[in-house]
């Protein structure tokens, strides 16, 4: 019914409810089904189907995201203040110039709405790996993970994107590369499905658990080089480490940007109530507008509680979410890294 439909889609799909569980039951695969089921039985008005259409031939393209985000920045003066808001103030910076080659390598996921918003992130990752001698190998076919499609109930595009990263990145794999890192971590837990979604694929199922087996976020990879050869120089500030529901329920590294932070030795501040989420949610944010921000405010008092002069996170769209005109600055954890490196 409608009312069923109206509490999935309230779920945020934060997962923790699969941490809670003693019984460790898979309740977004539930979750998944749940809608599928209900989209098919009970259509949706012809606006929502529509905007939810639009969303995904949007935010889904980076080749169309990106010119879009770029018009709404030129005009973003002129808009009504609330439209105001919602589109977030160019950056200024240049690509970095292309760091020499080393004998290991690894492959990275670009995405879709981050080589708009944030392009600085994956090239802190290259900044930050190079100086480990690890080269990142970028992949042109590849593009958004498939999570928002997924998400929005659209699951043939969702295999359809997977398809396409996996004839992208498996021949660079087999060829040598160490694993493939996603600075995303809402990316990662959705890679990190790619089994399930192409279960019933002869041709696909094999390589999806391959490239499960060589997935990694930037904070696993740390975790195993020397980090001496970074040569940093910890800036003093104070930082409140904000850890996205992905990075904590799905992909299990709940503690982990602490304890990274913690031994190159920045200062992190005390933060309450870490286990709920931002209201960011992919997109929940837009389309549950008003429960999006209720959970946002929550997140920010909470962060701000110890009074840090910086709030670091592990996902784009946590990231944009959490940002205030005139409040405390966020970034993503490998930024404040590659900043402080020596030169």
């Amino acid at each position: 019914t409608e009312r069923n439909r109206l509490h999935l889609d309230r779920c945020l799909t934060c997962r923790s409810c699969e941490t809670t569980c003693p019984s460790g039951v898979n309740y977004h695969r539930l979750l998944d089904i749940g809608r599928e089921q209900v989209e098919q039985q009970v259509p949706r008005p012809l606006v929502q189907r529509l905007f939810r259409r639009l969303l995904i031939e949007v935010l889904a393209y980076p080749a169309r995201f990106t010119p879009l985000l770029r018009v709404g920045q030129w005009l973003r003066p002129l808009l009504p203040p609330k439209l105001r808001q919602k589109v977030p103030v160019a950056k200024s910076g240049r690509r970095s110039a292309a760091l020499p080659l080393t004998d290991r390598r690894v492959l990275v996921l670009e995405g879709c709405v981050q080589p708009g918003l944030a392009p600085e992130i994956n090239q802190a990752l290259e900044t930050v790996l190079h100086r480990l001698g690890i080269s990142v190998q970028r992949c042109p076919g590849a593009g958004c993970c498939g999570a928002l499609p997924h998400h929005l109930s659209d699951t043939e595009r969702a295999r359809e994107m997977a398809r396409r990263n996996i004839d992208a990145w498996y021949p660079a794999l087999e060829a040598g590369a160490e694993a493939l890192v996603v600075t995303a971590s809402g990316c990662g837990a959705h890679l990190q499905d790619y089994p399930e979604l192409l279960a019933e694929d002869p041709a696909y199922a094999q390589k999806a658990a391959q490239l499960k087996e060589r997935l990694r976020d930037p904070l696993q990879i740390l975790a195993q080089e020397p980090l001496d050869s970074l040569r940093l120089h910890p800036r003093q500030a104070r930082l409140a480490v904000h850890t996205p529901c992905t990075l904590q329920h799905a992909l299990k590294l709940n503690g982990a940007t602490e304890k990274l932070l913690l031994s190159l030795g920045y200062e992190l501040c005390t933060v309450n109530e870490g286990h709920l989420c931002c209201g960011s949610a992919g997109t929940y944010s837009i389309l549950q507008g008003e429960l999006s921000q209720q959970l946002r405010e929550r997140k920010l008092q909470a962060l701000k509680s110890d009074h840090p002069d910086l709030i670091v996170s592990a996902n784009i769209g946590c990231l944009t979410h959490l940002v205030e005109a005139d409040g405390t600055p966020v970034l993503h954890w490998l930024n404040l890294i590659a900043e402080d490196l020596a030169h």
